[in-house]
């Protein structure tokens, strides 16, 4: 790519970001009151890409041979563990990942 077309494509990149940031506020302005249909997805959608991150990061473990999908569950218990201890997202998913690449690479 020439420079012109690499500062192009980082204008266009800049600018939907900004508009997909800066969108919803213009919609749904604070002096109407925000349509159920939008509420009902701010809390399903959460859950439901989650599961769809589960489901993906799960989908060519190998039960029958390998490792059997240790890593795996024992990096998937963790994550549930920390969730319920302390509910944070962040350490829950650092944790489990971190977690998960150590026994990878030192254990199986």
């Amino acid at each position: 790519m020439t420079l012109s077309q690499q500062l192009i494509t980082i204008l266009i990149c800049a600018l939907a970001t900004m508009a997909t940031r800066f969108l919803p506020f213009l919609i749904f302005s604070s002096r109407r009151e925000t349509p159920s249909f939008v509420q009902y997805l701010g809390k399903a959608l959460p859950a439901a890409l989650f599961g769809m991150l589960v489901v993906y990061c799960l989908k060519d473990v190998s039960l029958l041979s390998g490792s059997h999908g240790l890593p795996e569950l024992m990096a998937i218990l963790l994550v549930a563990g920390l969730h319920l201890w302390k509910r944070q997202m962040l350490l829950s998913i650092a944790g489990g990942t971190i977690f998960y690449m150590l026994l990878v690479q030192l254990v199986f």
